[in-house]
């Protein structure tokens, strides 16, 4: 075994230990939360199901590859490969899904009563579990292709046109089929970064108005109300903004492995560390700014009625 894949089995062990450790922790909190007598809020229900996921999409990679890594080859069987692949691809999907949610709801929530999403705040605040559980359905079904794309590496040795992953081999279609496949994988994925993309744009145009009143109410000695909001939002469009960036870096060597014929063993564990990248970092993201999220987040189940 090289020093080479020494280096590489620690990374991966080390970013699967971090990353379990901070997100059990924060799964632990909300889950406290939700049996406390204190009413749970919607941000609290999207942030439990986001770092489920986020957990899956660890352990489903990170463990494997350590163990690929370090030497250890054949360890999954062919029904190992299809679980393993498939829940990554849910729980990543499902990552996706909800930090599109949570962006979203946060948009709502501080939107003015004056504007056409104020009559939405109720919705938003009613049916968050609603709308977590239908991302789940919806990447649970839409994914359901790769568990006839993947096999493992001790079944797949005598097969062509596949890509090697080291510890599993995926044979992927090619033609209209193939790309009827891709597609579909890939709508979600799109949809959730445009959303995405929209609330925070809108969330940053909310943030400048804001900024402008609260200068006309700094020279009027009136205290601001709205400050809490604002550093929330703030923090959402941060946890946003980190999550584009992983999502966009990862993606980029997803479709270089996917135009390979045999991708690099450098590329294909590169691909892995940076997928499980925002899944180890959000957790620490959103227990430093936990203060900040909690109690100004109040407005989506609080401020259900315009101010008289």
């Amino acid at each position: 075994m090289s020093s080479g894949h020494v280096t590489v089995g620690l990374v991966f062990a080390f970013q699967t230990f971090v990353g379990s450790l901070g997100n059990c922790c924060l799964l632990f909190h909300f889950i406290s939360l939700h049996f406390s007598e204190l009413r749970e809020r919607p941000t609290d229900v999207i942030l439990r199901h986001l770092t489920i996921a986020n957990s899956v999409v660890i352990l489903s990679k990170g463990v494997t590859q350590t163990m690929a890594a370090f030497g250890v080859t054949d360890f999954l069987s062919d029904l190992g490969c299809k679980l393993v692949f498939y829940l990554h691809r849910v729980s990543r999907g499902v990552s996706m899904g909800t930090t599109c949610l949570l962006s979203v709801c946060q948009m709502v929530t501080i939107s003015p009563w004056t504007s056409r999403w104020a009559q939405h705040k109720d919705r938003a605040a009613q049916n968050t579990e609603r709308y977590t559980v239908l991302i789940w359905i919806l990447h649970l079904s839409v994914n359901y292709v790769i568990l006839a794309c993947m096999t493992s590496t001790l079944r797949s040795k005598n097969m062509t046109q596949k890509q090697d992953f080291g510890y599993c081999s995926g044979i992927f279609k090619v033609g209209i089929e193939g790309s009827l496949y891709r597609v579909l994988l890939l709508v979600p994925d799109v949809l959730s970064l445009g959303l995405m993309t929209w609330a925070s744009g809108s969330m940053v145009s909310m943030l400048h108005r804001h900024k402008q009143q609260v200068q006309h109410l700094h020279r009027s000695h009136v205290t601001p109300r709205a400050a809490p909001e604002t550093r929330a939002t703030q923090s959402i469009l941060v946890l946003v903004s980190t999550f584009v960036t992983c999502y966009t870096i990862s993606s980029t060597c997803h479709l270089c492995i996917a135009l390979s014929k045999n991708p690099s063993w450098l590329l294909v564990n590169l691909s892995a560390l940076l997928a499980a990248s925002f899944p180890t970092v959000s957790p620490f993201l959103l227990m430093s700014w936990r203060s900040k999220l909690c109690g100004p987040c109040r407005v989506c189940v609080n401020n259900t009625n315009p101010p008289v």
